[in-house]
């Protein structure tokens, strides 16, 4: 009885952070990012990269966006004709800009972001501690079969079955999961593991890190009761996040035009 609670409470939980990995949508940028239709004509019309890249920043002008291109652009989503957030990418698989976007999963078919990306951990989380509670549980036939006290052959059959494919589905998970562990302890995406976003003051890979603690509460939230559960938690709207060093960029809420006068982006195009 005791083995068929524990199974059934993680078979739950196993199915619910699935579930929830799939049917969470990805979150896009809000109204604000994306070009109004005088500017959207007035960038298309421009044919000067330049001056492009004047508009985009007179237009980025109000908004909490302080990361760059690597020449140091603003980030501008072509496809979706938007200024992009902080940490913001387009998934070319759901063809939509995806707030603090991880990577686009084939075994969820959906975007990983940060509307989902605490789900997707979960997820992980119970299926390593399913695929290794299966493992246990049969280890002991898979004893009884190698001694010979197993004469059943559909049950040889099944023992080595459920062995091999849990001790698989674990060594498995269990990489990607650590992998995925480091990421969250270090305020990293995947896509930002792979290419440093970039600072008004040059790239930095650890520009979003805040320390072990506030990491894992951008991802989970302050409330640990809710850590284990996969209901909504993260900090934020996706839009923002606070970063490590105060002098690479201010407080969104403290912006004002001299921020944007010492970048440089608010002279007149020549």
């Amino acid at each position: 009885v005791a083995y068929l609670i524990i199974f059934h409470i993680l078979f739950v939980l196993f199915v619910w952070t699935y579930w929830k990995s799939i049917f969470t949508l990805p979150v896009q940028p809000g109204k604000k990012y994306h070009m109004s239709y005088a500017d959207k004509e007035r960038y298309e019309n421009e044919e000067r990269p330049e001056v492009q890249r004047q508009i985009l920043a007179e237009i980025a002008r109000k908004l909490p966006v302080y990361t760059r291109t690597g020449n140091g652009g603003i980030r501008f989503c072509d496809r979706c004709q938007l200024i992009k957030p902080d940490r913001c990418h387009h998934c070319s698989v759901c063809a939509i800009c995806v707030l603090k976007m991880d990577h686009h999963c084939p075994w969820v078919n959906n975007c990983i972001g940060f509307s989902n990306y605490k789900f997707f951990l979960l997820f992980l989380a119970y299926s390593l501690l399913y695929c290794l509670y299966i493992a246990a549980t049969v280890f002991k036939y898979f004893i009884k079969y190698w001694t010979g006290e197993l004469t059943n052959g559909r049950s040889k059959f099944h023992v080595l079955f459920l062995l091999f494919v849990a001790v698989m589905f674990f060594v498995s998970l269990m990489f990607l999961f650590g992998y995925h562990c480091w990421l969250v302890s270090r305020n990293r995406s995947t896509l930002e593991a792979f290419s440093a976003p970039v600072f008004q003051n040059g790239p930095d890979k650890n520009g979003f890190n805040l320390g072990f603690v506030k990491n894992l509460q951008q991802v989970f939230g302050e409330e640990k009761k809710l850590w284990l559960l996969p209901i909504a938690s993260s900090q934020g709207d996706g839009h923002f996040f606070p970063m490590r060093a105060l002098c690479e960029a201010q407080n969104p809420l403290l912006a004002n035009e001299e921020q944007w006068e010492d970048d440089g982006i608010d002279e007149e195009p020549h």
